[in-house]
């Protein structure tokens, strides 16, 4: 007699009234088919329900369970969300078979202990994971989104719908995020915003748009954004944390001299000085030059590649010291001073923050979290089966990130989305912005420590993005290498692996379009390469894409802390600066309005949310790695607690990288 448990999962829309019939296959051959009692209540959401069943001879070692689904009476067949089945031997061992997918009509699933496959590996087992990656391959295609951009999942029209069942939000996430989308624009329909396409005549009229949206930081940023200390900090621990890099000399396009700078930096140092010491900054935008503008309203729109130098002051507060709003010197763009009058000063400032969203948006949040997400995502399921420990690893950090991407192609960056609609980008210029920062990825500055490093950002005080990340990627590496070294022994058998490697190379093929210059691996040979190697996949699918996502509407809500777009062209002369032609050239109400309701949106996760760290679904079931999770969880809260106590005592918290404010995914 083996005894089994069968789990449904907990979404209102996971439970079945098919019929429903099992398979157990062991070292001995395997079971015949026996069809599991039907009643009304066995496979509803949340069931877990018990059979027992009658196999006439020794399955020996249980390798997997099949399951089959047909129609009950005249009832359609509909698809079944399986979390697990257990079965208990006649001898008392147990065995357990996470699944916690969608079932369509049948579904293989092997044995829990994650298994690194080699020539001693059981033949059924091989067959196994040969038949499921030849299915998976045929749901996950790839398809080219943008020339010289990561490629993406082929489904038709991008429409979520028409992704695998298993890519799909949940049925509480979708209407819970269809509810926020549905009401924030109700809102901003109803109060007339979204049809003015009038410039901005008082500047504290913003904030009607998101009178009924506030956020607990909003407001903080609304009446500070022109402070000079802001700005800089900004670059530390804003919302764009990664672009700013050490300047050890002023480049030859940004000719900045002693004098200008001299009322600045005060009478006791100089530019030199202050080079020589580490303490001159550098935000260059120069990947956006030569980025098509868009047209919005029927009038044309204008963007810019500044150049912001930055120093940090004796009060460890980093300011901006001179701004040129070109790539190219010259007596058309002047560099704009503290010391120049207040309007010009505001103005250069807020062309800066202008390049700064857009590139924020294109390069850090959309390429660098969402498309390479989708990279892993898609070549974790076409190369490694749910029994490769390393599956079991990843496919958290994976959960929903196609239905988001997909969705961002069709509503935010495709023809009429959001882009088009408010960003100076538009439709057209993201795929350009797209390939030129491509062509920037490199491996360092995938991974924090050598990103940090490569931009000189070691020892710059006050840098909480550096602090509150570098302690998340030490326990992420952490935790990995403990998985690693559990289940892999040697290095040899990490370079052994040929579904681990063909993750790899499908990820530098079809990601990062085969770059060698890019430094990312194509093939690893050790341990130690694979545990960095999979901190840099985990971190970036959790705490880079929180860093660069989830404080969108505290920064972004006061619109000219960060404009969507310009409609007036830079600044050529200087002294010519109002109030007026500033708020010329901010956005007009209608994009402006856009904006913000789209940074709301995105800033706030719907439901069915998953904290870093938090397995609910128990993929690893041999103790030791469960002991690994725990310690993981616990090195986590620990990290939070430390966060939450240092951001009481500011007056702007820093709760980005908060472990308990992390998803686990890219999933909104």
């Amino acid at each position: 007699m083996y005894k089994l448990k069968v789990a449904t999962g907990t979404d209102l829309a996971a439970g079945t009234c098919n019929n429903l019939s099992i398979v157990l296959v062991g070292v001995h051959g395997e079971s015949e088919v026996h069809r599991l009692p039907h009643q009304w209540n066995n496979f509803i959401a949340g069931a877990v329900t018990e059979f027992n069943i009658t196999v006439n001879k020794d399955l020996g070692e249980l390798l997997m369970v099949r399951l089959y689904m047909e129609r009950y009476l005249n009832f359609p067949l509909d698809p079944w969300y399986c979390n697990y089945v257990t079965v208990t031997c006649p001898k008392g061992q147990l065995y357990q078979f996470p699944l916690y997918q969608w079932i369509l009509k049948s579904e293989e699933i092997p044995e829990g202990k994650g298994v690194v496959i080699t020539k001693n590996t059981h033949p059924v087992l091989q067959q196994q994971r040969k038949l499921e990656l030849g299915i998976k391959r045929e749901t996950h295609k790839w398809k080219v989104y943008a020339e010289g951009a990561p490629h993406c999942i082929d489904v038709t029209n991008d429409d979520p719908q028409n992704l695998p069942p298993n890519e799909q939000y949940s049925f509480q996430k979708q209407a819970n995020f269809g509810f926020l989308s549905y009401s924030t624009g109700l809102e901003i329909n109803l109060n007339g915003f979204s049809v003015n396409t009038d410039s901005w005549h008082i500047l504290e009229d913003i904030k009607l748009v998101s009178s009924l949206r506030r956020s607990q930081y909003s407001d903080i940023v609304s009446k500070i954004w022109k402070e000079d200390a802001f700005f800089g900090s900004q670059y530390l621990n804003g919302i764009n944390p990664t672009l700013i890099k050490k300047c050890v000399k002023i480049p030859g396009n940004f000719p900045v001299t002693e004098q200008m700078v001299a009322p600045s930096l005060g009478a006791s140092t100089n530019l030199q000085k202050e080079l020589q010491n580490g303490h001159i900054f550098l935000a260059d935008y120069e990947v956006f030059q030569g980025v098509p503008a868009n047209t919005i309203n029927g009038k044309p729109q204008y963007s810019a590649a500044p150049m912001c130098l930055l120093w940090k002051n004796p009060q460890n507060q980093l300011v901006p010291i001179a701004i040129q709003i070109s790539q190219i010197p010259g007596k058309n763009f002047p560099i704009f001073l503290p010391s120049d009058s207040e309007y010009d000063w505001v103005l250069a400032k807020i062309w800066v923050r202008s390049a700064d969203f857009q590139l924020h948006e294109v390069d850090t949040h959309l390429l660098r979290t969402h498309l390479l997400a989708e990279v892993f995502s898609i070549a974790t399921t076409r190369q490694l089966p749910m029994g490769h420990p390393m599956y079991k690893l990843i496919i958290p950090h994976l959960r929903y990130t196609l239905e988001i991407n997909a969705f961002a192609r069709t509503k935010l960056i495709g023809p009429k989305g959001v882009f088009d609609q408010a960003l100076v980008t538009g439709n057209g210029g993201v795929p350009v912005l797209l390939k030129k920062a491509m062509a920037e990825v490199t491996y360092s500055s995938l991974c924090l420590p050598d990103d940090i490093k490569g931009r000189g950002m070691e020892h710059i005080p006050n840098y909480l993005y550096r602090d509150d990340g570098m302690k998340i990627w030490a326990a992420i590496e952490s935790f990995v290498s403990n998985i690693i070294n559990y289940y892999y022994t040697s290095d040899e058998m990490v370079k052994e692996d040929p579904e681990l490697q063909a993750w790899v190379a499908e990820i530098f093929k079809e990601g990062f379009l085969q770059n060698k210059s890019s430094g990312v691996p194509y093939s690893l040979g050790t341990r130690a390469s694979l545990i960095k190697y999979l901190t840099m996949v985990i971190f970036r699918c959790s705490a880079q894409h929180a860093a660069v996502n989830s404080g969108q509407f505290d920064f972004y809500s006061w619109m000219p802390n960060g404009p969507t777009t310009m409609k007036s062209p830079p600044p050529s002369t200087k002294g010519v600066t109002t109030m007026e032609t500033i708020l010329e050239a901010l956005p007009d109400v209608n994009s402006t309005t856009v904006g913000i309701s789209t940074v709301w949106v995105l800033s706030n996760e719907p439901m069915d949310r998953r904290r870093l760290g938090e397995y609910p679904d128990e993929r690893f079931t041999e103790k030791t790695p469960q002991q690994f999770i725990k310690k993981f969880q616990q090195q986590l809260s620990e990290i939070s607690k430390c966060i939450q106590e240092r951001n009481k005592t500011m007056r702007l918290p820093y709760p980005y990288l908060d472990p308990s404010q992390i998803e686990n995914g890219v999933s909104i």
